[in-house]
Parts: C-alpha cells; structure tokens; sequence
C-alpha cells in the first residue's frame, strides 16, 4: 500500500507549498492541481491523473477533506465517486483525519465546516472591503505601477516597441503593460468626447 497524494487550489495565484510539505515526505508521488474543486473527477486532472496512477490498495491522501472539493456537495460527489471505485482516502488533517473506505458523519460534518468557514471568509472580506470604501479606501494589492513607469511604458509604445519588450524594460508582466496601454486609451477616448 502506498499514499498518492492530492494537491488543490482554485486560482494559478494560489500557494501550495503548505499541502506539499504535509504530503511530500509520505507520498510516493504527489498530483497538483489549480482548478476550482469542480462536480466530476473527470473535470479535475490533477485528481484524475493522481487516480490512474493508483494502484489497488493504494490510498488517495489530502491534506485536508477540503482538497476534495470546494463545497460540501462538491466533495460529496467526488468521496461518492472515489469509494464507488473502491478507492480509500487518508486525509491528514481537520476533525476528518484519519483513512477512509466510505462516507462518514466526520467526513460529511468536516466538508460542510469547511463549505461554512469558506463562506464565512468570502463575508468578512466582502464587509472589511465595504468597511475600507467607505473611510475612502480602496482594498487591493498595491499598484505595480506608479507614474514614472506609466510614462515609460507610453513613451516606449508611441515608439513602436512592443509590448513583450516593454515589460522586460520596466520589470512587470505582459499584462500589466496591456492594462496600462488599455486605460491610456480609454483616458483619450474620453477626453477626446465633447
């Protein structure tokens, strides 16, 4: 028997050192995947990758029942999925811990906590947000770029270099060159209007 691992998060942004140092030590091999914790297993590679590899008696290890799915129904479907098929979970951590061949009061009680904090974050980020606006602040990472950088990059557009070699120069992504040449032009379109 051996413990194939599970790595998820929703966005690209997200971190996942957290969940690789939990299972990497106890894992012959670990999957990632950022996707949104979708319905189907099918929808989701890492996880459908992490299940191919499995041999029978091997277990599918996460470090928390959360890992499953985003949401008490989407963790629902893919536990049902997985012990259908007669595949065990280990889970490491959370009131879920422990291995298991099929669902269970903890299991179920541990993903609708988890949908329950989930939804309690999205809340308390909503109203510090609201909170901040209305003192007149804007929440957010701060901005890359400043005025200096924004006339650079102007400057270096009107000479027709390209928006890849931009970015090199001023030390941001792509995007944020496209970003600041977009709202230039949305600037003089406006302007530009009687």
């Amino acid at each position: 028997m051996a413990l194939v691992g599970l790595v998820r998060v929703s966005t690209q942004k997200q971190e996942t050192q957290r969940q690789h140092d939990a299972l990497d030590p106890i894992c012959v091999k670990v999957f990632e995947e950022k996707v949104s914790g979708k319905l189907k297993i099918e929808d989701r590679p890492g996880l459908e990758e992490a299940l191919g590899y499995m041999r029978e008696g091997d277990m599918l290890t996460v470090q928390e029942v959360d890992r499953l799915g985003r949401n008490l129904l989407e963790g629902l479907i893919v536990l049902n999925d997985l012990f259908e098929q007669g595949k065990a979970v280990k889970v490491l951590e959370g009131i879920a811990a422990g291995e298991h061949t099929e669902r269970t009061f903890l299991l179920d009680l541990a993903l609708a906590l988890a949908e329950d904090r989930r939804r309690d974050i999205v809340k308390k980020t909503k109203n510090g947000l609201e909170a901040a606006r209305a003192r007149g602040k804007v929440g957010g990472r701060p901005r890359v770029v400043d005025d200096d950088k924004r006339a650079v990059i102007l400057t270096r557009r009107e000479k027709g270099q390209s928006i890849r070699v931009i970015a090199d120069a001023v030390g941001v992504s792509v995007g944020t060159v496209s970003s600041v040449l977009k709202d230039a032009a949305v600037t003089d379109d406006a302007e530009a209007q009687p």
